[in-house]
C-alpha cells in the first residue's frame, strides 16, 4: 500500500486503534478525516490535533452515513483510502433470554452493518480513484473469545466478507486490505490484563507492526498473536479454544446478556 500523499477516511476514529492509525497516516504526510459518535470528543480531538479532520457520524444510522458520503464527495473528491474501524463490544451471557431484543443486536448492527454500509456508500469515489479499502477485524475471526460471543462472530463476518470483496474487486484496481489485530490495550479491553492469561499489545506497537506489512504490500496482516492464533485454529483447534474459554470464562455476565 502507497503510505504518503492519500486521502483517508477512518470510521471510530476519535480514540483507540482507529486514533492512533489516524496519527501515523498524519505523520506520513496524509489527509486525514475521522469520525465518532460523540461531538464532544470530536472538538477535544480537533483542538488537540488540528491537521485532524473531524467529523460527527454514527456507522449504525444509515441516514448519517449518507450525509458523510455526500459530504466528503464534495469536500474530498481525492479520496481514496477507507478504513472501516468502528466497532463496539458486550459481554454477553447466551444462557439466558436477552432482556433487550434490540439491543441484542447492536453489535451486529454497527461492526457488521456498519462496514458493509459504509463500504457501498463509499465504493464508487474508491473504485474511481484507485483507492484502498481496509477493513479493521480481529484476530478473533479465528477463534472465538467466548464471554463476547456476538463480537467474535462480527469479526468472522467481516473476515469472509473482506475475502469476497477482494475478488470481486481484483480487476478494478481498488486495493482490498485486512488487519486482524489481537488484543490491543485500548479502553476496549480494559477490565482484560495479562493475569487472565490473555496478552494484550500497545496501540503504538499495532500500528507499528500494521504498517510495516502495509509498506510490505499485505492484503491479509496478522500483527502479534493474531498469527498464532490463526496457526492453533488449523493445528490444534480444540485446545485453543478451550484455552480462550478458561481466560474469558469470568466474564460472561451472570444474568442476562
Amino acid at each position: 500500500m502507497k503510505l504518503t500523499n492519500r486521502t483517508i477516511l477512518i470510521t471510530g476514529g476519535s480514540a483507540g486503534i482507529g486514533l492512533a492509525f489516524a496519527l501515523r497516516f498524519v505523520e506520513l504526510g496524509n489527509e486525514v478525516i475521522v469520525t465518532g459518535r460523540r461531538q464532544a470528543v470530536l472538538d477535544q480531538l480537533k483542538a488537540k490535533h488540528p491537521t485532524l479532520h473531524t467529523i460527527q457520524s454514527d456507522v449504525a444510522d444509515s441516514a448519517q452515513i449518507a450525509a458523510l458520503a455526500a459530504s466528503v464527495k464534495a469536500d474530498f473528491p481525492k479520496l481514496d483510502v477507507l478504513v472501516n474501524n468502528a466497532g463496539i463490544s458486550r459481554y454477553r451471557n447466551l444462557k439466558t433470554p436477552a432482556a433487550d431484543l434490540t439491543e441484542l443486536m447492536v453489535e451486529m448492527n454497527i461492526n457488521v452493518g456498519g462496514v458493509l454500509r459504509m463500504t457501498s456508500a463509499f465504493i464508487d469515489i474508491l473504485t474511481a480513484n484507485k483507492g484502498t479499502l481496509i477493513n479493521i477485524s480481529s484476530g478473533l475471526a479465528f477463534v472465538p473469545l467466548p464471554c463476547l460471543p456476538i463480537y467474535c462472530a462480527t469479526k468472522a463476518a467481516i473476515h469472509s466478507y473482506t475475502q469476497s470483496l477482494r475478488f470481486q474487486f481484483e480487476d478494478s484496481g481498488v486495493e482490498i486490505i485486512e488487519i486482524m489485530p489481537p488484543a490491543v490495550k485500548t479502553d476496549m479491553t480494559a477490565d482484560l490484563s495479562e493475569d487472565d492469561g490473555i496478552t494484550l499489545i500497545t496501540t503504538d506497537e499495532l500500528v507499528k507492526l500494521s504498517f510495516a506489512s502495509l509498506k510490505a504490500g499485505a492484503l491479509e496482516i496478522y500483527p502479534g498473536q493474531s498469527k498464532q492464533l490463526a496457526l492453533m485454529r488449523r493445528v490444534a483447534p480444540n485446545f485453543i479454544n478451550r484455552q480462550l474459554w478458561k481466560a474469558s470464562k469470568k466474564f460472561v455476565p451472570v444474568g442476562p446478556g
